[in-house]
């Protein structure tokens, strides 16, 4: 079996997840706060990203730090999920319709991640889905493409003329996690751009 390496192998770029997360949460009756938990649900798992850094900062001393490597995907179980859905159901305002999204846009993250996560070298990231209960039960695709690849690209894009169309329909972006006030000029400025156009 190949040895994975640090940086070798990447993941679908979390603004994708974001996005794809944001359009998720406004396909129910939502208000902002269970939005937001809706969208964070969906990029909570990159948390394990932060051990990158410290990877990269450690990797030629004599005792490397592989906390990228030996941890990256290990937040993309099952387990996780149902977490992430209780924390949602606690904060969210809809309680039931939020958790039930928040659930929802976990596993879409993990169908991304499945789909166009493989790495320069040819490692394709699994999902260990039954962790840590077990190592069956993993999810993987052999035709997983490289993270830099032209699906991907296309499905940024095609992510962000979705967010176009909400902004136009119902006057928010996904801005509006961050800011109220940074999303109403947003908004204004799209709106703007695009209707004076038409």
């Amino acid at each position: 079996m190949r040895k994975r390496r640090c940086c070798d192998s990447a993941r679908m770029s979390p603004a994708t997840h974001f996005l794809a997360g944001w359009l998720l949460a406004n396909a129910a009756p939502l208000n902002r706060r269970d939005r937001i938990v809706v969208t964070l649900a969906s990029v909570v798992p990159d948390v394990d990203g932060l051990g990158l850094p410290i990877e990269l900062a450690t990797r030629s001393t004599a005792h490397p730090l592989l906390w990228f490597s030996k941890f990256h995907h290990s937040l993309h179980s099952l387990l996780f999920g149902v977490v992430i859905s209780a924390v949602a159901w606690l904060l969210a305002t809809r309680r039931w319709m939020a958790a039930l999204l928040a659930f929802a846009a976990f596993h879409l993250r993990l169908w991304m991640d499945m789909l166009g996560s493989r790495g320069p070298e040819g490692f394709g990231w699994p999902i260990p889905y039954l962790a840590p209960f077990s190592s069956r039960g993993q999810w993987s695709w052999s035709g997983q493409w490289k993270l830099n690849a032209w699906p991907n690209f296309v499905i940024t894009a095609a992510l962000m003329i979705a967010v176009i169309f909400v902004i136009l329909r119902k006057g928010r972006s996904p801005v509006e996690i961050f800011s109220e006030r940074a999303d109403v000029i947003v908004v204004g400025a799209v709106r703007a751009i695009l209707l004076t156009k038409a």
